[in-house]
Order: C-alpha cells, then structure tokens, then sequence
C-alpha cells in the first residue's frame, strides 16, 4: 500500500478499488448447494458487484495514512459494506421504504421474497462481525476488539438504526433543522465514521487521531446524507440506480425539504469545510481523504 492514488481522479480510483473489494466480499460469501443455498443466493445478490463502495474506500484511504496492510484494510472495509449492504436491503421492504429498485436492479425482496430479503440482511450483519473478530483481520485482539466495539455502537440504535427510526416517525411531521441533522447524522454519519476512524485503530495511531478522523467522518456522513437527499429532488434515475422522488412523496424529513434545495446544498458544502478543517493536523498525509471529500459533495449518484 505504498503508492499513492491521490493523484488519480477518486471516480476513477473507486472504479479499480470496486474490483478488489467485489473480490474480497466474494471471498467472504460462501455458496451453498444446501437448503439454506437461497439465503446465501440473496447475500451475494445484494452484496457483490454493484456498490459505489465509498465505505470501505474511506477505511482504505484512511488506513494508508497510518501504513495499516492491505489485507486488514479490506477485511474491515469489507465489514462495513456487509453493514450497509443488509441496512438497504431492510430499508427497501415495504414496510420501510418500500423501494422496487436498488443500485440499478431489483431491490432483494422482489428478486427472491421479503423472508428471504430479511434473513439475508441478518446474515449479512452477522457475517461483519465474524470477520472482523477474525485473526486475518488484524493480530492483536485488542485492535479487533475496539473495531467490533465502535461497528456494533454506530450500526445499532445509538447510530444507523436509531436514524432510521427517526426518519420513520418524522414522515409527514414538520421538523427542525436540529432533529434532522440528528437523524442524518445518525443514520449515514455513523457508518462513515467508523469508515474514516478504522485506519487509524488499525495502525494504532492513538485516540487523538482516531477521534479526530470519527469527527470527520460524522461530518462528511452528513454531507453524503444531504448530497443524497438533493439526488432525490434533483438526480437523473438511471444514474441513482433507483426512483427518485420519494423523500417528498413519502413526507419525509430532509434538509431539502427544511431549507430548500439551495439552502441544503450550501449547508453540505459547510459541513465539507468543516469535515475538511478536521484534517488539518494530519498536512499532506490525508491529501487523498480531502479528495474523497470533494467527491461526495459533488457525485451524481
């Protein structure tokens, strides 16, 4: 992991590390010919080959700044992409979301069925933590202990899930700009500051630099967040892989419908420069985070 792609455009650097982390997810989902062969069917459905991956290229490009291997930075980015994999395959049933399309195909319930979707997502959540508890994943026991620990804490109803529940009971309810910054915060920040702080557990950089890289990383999860919300208002379909319009048809609580689209998308460029002065302490060294971060301001899907 020692050269670096800071210079190369990040769409592009995603592009070629989509083909690694496919590969490691792929190691990672067995196949069965058993009766249980479906379940696994609709992991590997879900999980492989149709992600922007953004989660566990952050842990990556985190990683190098503290020399972290190859070998543990894909195995916990591969951790969190299971998270968020079984996270959309949740949010897509009908009694969540209710989405028919997800990054371009079929969402897992309508491709096999809503049984077979909610086991695959237990399965998926399960298998992060057995992979992460794994020797492979780093040798000293007490650095996957702080990585379980803080994935567990920001996937669970302190973070991702108790967003979701936020997002559910705000729908057709006027809330403030405090709540909903709360519920995006929560519901995608969380998952990309675990994303932004692993490589700082792994390298054993110490708590300064893994809370200052968490920090970051609730920042910037919130400008994805808000960046997301104006997609839906504003996104072409076929790029978004799924229906646009929803958030507003669903009565949902976003910046968009809090501040008007130009009003959500210069509080996502705040949130940037606010995530990006984080990195200040680390100089040239995070120069490929900083990148990242410009690229989630400005994606289009």
């Amino acid at each position: 992991m020692t050269d670096v792609l800071s210079a190369a455009p990040v769409r592009e650097a995603l592009a070629d590390f989509a083909e690694t982390m496919t590969e490691t997810l792929d190691s990672l989902l067995p196949v069965s010919d058993g009766p249980e062969g479906r379940l696994y069917e609709a992991m590997r459905y879900s999980a492989l080959g149709t992600g922007k991956f953004i989660r566990p290229y952050l842990v990556k490009t985190s990683g190098r700044m503290f020399e972290v291997s190859e070998t543990s930075c894909l195995r916990a980015g591969a951790a969190v992409e299971l998270i968020h994999t079984y996270s959309l395959i949740h949010d897509d049933l009908p009694a969540m979301d209710d989405d028919d399309m997800r990054r371009g195909r079929r969402s897992c319930h309508i491709a096999y069925d809503e049984a077979t979707a909610i086991l695959a997502g237990d399965a998926l959540l399960t298998l992060a933590f057995e992979v992460l508890a794994d020797e492979t994943t780093h040798p000293d026991a007490g650095v996957r202990s702080a990585l379980v620990t803080m994935l567990a804490a920001r996937a669970g109803g302190a973070g991702m899930v108790g967003g979701q529940m936020i997002d559910l009971v705000s729908e057709h309810v006027d809330v403030d700009a405090a709540l909903i910054a709360r519920l995006e915060t929560m519901k995608t920040g969380a998952l990309i500051s675990y994303s932004a702080a692993a490589g700082a557990v792994l390298g054993k950089a110490g708590d300064e630099a893994a809370n200052t890289l968490e920090t970051f990383g609730f920042e910037l999860g919130l400008a994805f967040q808000i960046t997301d919300d104006l997609l839906d208002v504003e996104g072409d379909e076929d790029d978004v892989g799924k229906k646009v319009g929803k958030d507003a048809e669903a009565g949902k609580a976003t910046f968009v419908s809090a501040l008007g689209v130009d009003g959500a998308r210069r509080e996502a460029r705040r949130l940037t420069d606010r995530a990006l002065s984080r990195l200040y302490v680390f100089g040239e060294q995070a120069d490929e985070l900083r990148a990242v971060a410009e690229f989630v301001l400005a994606r289009k899907n």
